[in-house]
């Protein structure tokens, strides 16, 4: 079986087990952990220029290092997002750029000049959506993801200007060197209040957000 084939079979499974209540993808032990089992406390997890999905002033803090060309990734989307509509009011999602594979650092600038037109979810999703279409891992196809972000509303002409500036690759220059900061060595990687998601499963996630959670209503 190839290793791309085995990914994605991976990432389905994470689909199929959140979906019927038994979830059965497990990582751990798969490469070394991020960072350590305490708390990060620095200023390596959040910076000012990353996307935010939720409230903006959310107590809670899903940080994902997250690859657009990442199959787990992918299926772990739904997921979080599930977890931010069970959290409306408390759980805001960050996500980090770890651009692993080749022509991810394209498919970052275009969910960016995404978020400069006020795109930035429609366009993620559309390319997450088609993910199977143009990432091709060793032969990405980004005039195709273009061109689906094309579909969901982006600007493509505009956009391209915009991905071209210096400023976007200073922004992606930090996340990397963020990326090495956290020891983070594979997508998607989660911190929730600064505290690494050490056993990873989806049902680990939940479990971690609903701690953090609880932690704040109780102190409220």
């Amino acid at each position: 079986m190839s290793k791309r084939l085995l990914v994605i079979l991976t990432a389905l499974i994470v689909v199929a087990a959140f979906a019927g209540g038994a979830f059965l993808y497990d990582r751990s032990g798969k490469g070394a952990e991020p960072a350590s089992a305490a708390t990060v406390a620095n200023g390596t997890l959040v910076r000012p220029h990353s996307p935010v999905i939720g409230p903006p002033e959310a107590p809670v803090t899903i940080v994902e290092f997250f690859d657009p060309m990442c199959e787990a990734c992918r299926a772990f989307y739904p997921i979080v997002k599930q977890i931010l509509a069970d959290f409306p009011k408390d759980v805001r999602l960050v996500l980090r750029y770890t651009p692993f594979h080749e022509g991810s650092d394209i498919a970052v600038f275009i969910l960016e000049a995404a978020r400069g037109q006020n795109k930035f979810e429609p366009v993620l999703e559309t390319l997450l959506a088609n993910q199977p279409e143009w990432a091709a891992h060793g032969a990405p196809d980004l005039d195709k993801a273009w061109r689906f972000a094309a579909a969901a509303g982006l600007d493509v002409q505009q956009g391209k200007k915009l991905a071209s500036t210096p400023l976007m690759g200073r922004m992606l220059e930090t996340d990397i060197a963020d990326v090495k900061a956290n020891n983070v060595q594979q997508t998607p990687t989660f911190f929730v209040n600064g505290k690494p998601l050490t056993n990873f499963g989806p049902q680990q996630l939940r479990e971690l957000v609903q701690r953090e959670v609880d932690q704040v209503r109780k102190g409220s």
